[in-house]
């Protein structure tokens, strides 16, 4: 079974990599249902936004945008059907920071070019980590942690969802910026890193706000700063962490679980506006807005070279961290 998926992803990796002639678009596009491709299972927080965006884009549009999960590899297989698909505009693909950001500079399974192989749409939304610490650890703001780690080397430990997940390249950048040193303590998901936090066996995690904020309300964890650069709806008067951190230059520390949504490479420029114009319309309303705003994330929306720009960003910032950290390309 393995060996059939590397022979599929080897080969779906081939025709990814094949630039595509411009497409002409379809008269009268969209003329039948769409389908938006979600590189991971059904139910999972991707997932889900991305049931809502095509709900929504099936009023906007006028023809049925369906879910299709394709989970594999920790995202990359469904990444990189979706840039080895047909550019007509009837296949959208649902990124996210590890399949345009983190997987590119970390797994040589990830044959896909994130830049040359996709046509940006609009970026959707972010969501910020936070910076949570067991309830006992004796610090209660950015700086105060910044103290006590460098008073205390190599004492902290912070746990992650995993090696190159968010949460672990987050406290990796809050070390090359802090010059504190921490050990990281990988578990093999969100939810396990985040207990061993409340249950005082690590001191801190950089966790998604969604499953973190209910153990900082329910008093089991303390909420130091949120990761993004704005303040996060959920939790106003939470600070970010760069103007929490007085002691440090942090001001261009940002760590988000973003999605942006986007089209195989040739997809024609007038669908790829038609879709922009759809979904930034669907954001402006209250309905979605509450949607974001209740799992803690950010409303982003704009034209497509935002999200070209976000990507192009990201995929620098991330290449940075891997590499101060010295995480081996795998």
């Amino acid at each position: 079974m393995l060996r059939r998926l590397k022979y599929a992803m080897a080969a779906i990796a081939v025709a990814a990599c094949a630039t595509p002639a411009a497409a002409q678009m379809e008269p009268n596009w969209p003329t039948r249902a769409l389908s938006i491709i979600v590189p991971y299972s059904a139910g999972g927080a991707t997932d889900l936004l991305a049931r809502k965006i095509a709900e929504g884009l099936t009023h906007e549009l006028g023809k049925p945008v369906i879910v299709d999960n394709r989970a594999g590899a920790g995202g990359i297989l469904g990444t990189t059907v979706a840039a080895a698909a047909k550019p007509d505009g009837y296949t959208l693909f649902f990124g996210q920071v590890s399949s345009h950001g983190i997987a590119p500079n970390l797994s040589n399974a990830a044959k896909y070019d994130p830049v040359k192989g996709f046509e940006p749409i609009v970026w959707i939304d972010s969501i910020p980590n936070i910076l949570v610490v067991r309830k006992d650890l004796p610090v209660n703001s950015v700086d105060e942690l910044i103290a006590y780690a460098k008073a205390n080397p190599d004492k902290l430990n912070f746990a992650s969802s995993g090696i190159g997940a968010s949460t672990h390249l987050s406290g990796e950048m809050f070390k090359a910026q802090t010059g504190i040193q921490m050990t990281h303590i990988p578990f093999p998901g969100s939810s396990q890193a985040l207990t061993s936090v409340v249950a005082g066996q690590t001191d801190l995690m950089f966790d998604n706000m969604p499953s973190a904020y209910p153990q900082v309300t329910a008093g089991r964890v303390k909420a130091l700063a949120v990761t993004t650069q704005k303040r996060s709806p959920l939790a106003p008067d939470l600070p970010t962490i760069a103007e929490a951190a007085k002691s440090a230059d942090l001001s261009k520390f940002e760590a988000t679980a973003w999605f942006g949504l986007f089209a195989p490479a040739g997809t024609p420029k007038e669908i790829v506006t038609k879709v922009n114009t759809a979904v930034n319309d669907l954001l402006k309303k209250p309905e979605m807005a509450k949607f974001i705003a209740d799992g803690g994330g950010i409303v982003e929306g704009g034209a497509p070279d935002a999200l070209a720009k976000h990507v192009t960003a990201e995929l620098a910032k991330w290449k940075a961290v891997i590499e101060e950290a010295k995480i081996p390309k795998e």
